[in-house]
């Protein structure tokens, strides 16, 4: 798809399709998420990989987890200390989460809120996407609006002034076990 304007892009994400924005980290890819296996073809990612569920806020993600009412406080305060931000938490899933977000080990969700403001803007007016980076599983991140476009014809991209770059380096995530937080992927923030 050429690029598109950001009424255009939310309104495609709307129809189920696949759409690219800037975060703070690394360009998305973002789908509704029951449609999220098109993202998985768009990316020909493995669906042993799960997707990020991206919110605009906080307040939009807690009901695609659940947890007893002292993990949900635990959990709310890590990501008062660091949303916006580039830290993904992975919690125990809520039924409200469709089995193509995470098709062969559903039961858990990464969930964050990014520290770029036309991200949180888009995913406000759509809800909360499934998300994950810009570009073929297994290869870099795409930064460039123009250069996604022209890899992948079928996606929508953003055709905004807005700073593509980020920070290039994937969000830190973190799964809660155990009454405790194990690190899956370093990022720049650190979680001890």
């Amino acid at each position: 798809m050429p690029l598109v304007s950001r009424p255009e892009l939310t309104a495609a994400i709307a129809r189920g399709c696949v759409a690219s924005f800037p975060t703070d980290t690394v360009a998305a890819f973002a789908a509704r998420p029951g449609a999220a296996d098109r993202i998985f073809k768009t990316k020909q990612r493995q669906p042993d990989k799960p997707l990020i569920l991206m919110g605009g806020a906080a307040g939009q993600l807690w009901p695609y987890v659940r947890g007893a009412a002292a993990e949900l406080k635990i959990w709310q305060d890590i990501a008062a200390r660091h949303w916006p931000g580039a830290l993904t938490l992975v919690l125990p899933s809520s039924e409200k989460v469709p089995r193509e977000m995470n098709p062969k080990t559903p039961g858990s969700i990464g969930i964050r809120v990014p520290d770029c403001a036309t991200a949180r803007e888009i995913i406000r007016k759509t809800s909360p996407l499934a998300t994950t980076s810009a570009n073929r599983s297994g290869e870099p991140a795409l930064a460039d609006p123009v250069a996604i476009a022209a890899a992948f014809p079928e996606a929508f991209v953003l055709d905004e002034a807005a700073n593509w770059a980020g920070s290039g380096l994937p969000s830190t995530v973190v799964r809660w076990r155990d009454g405790g937080w194990e690190v899956l992927r370093q990022g720049a923030i650190e979680i001890r």
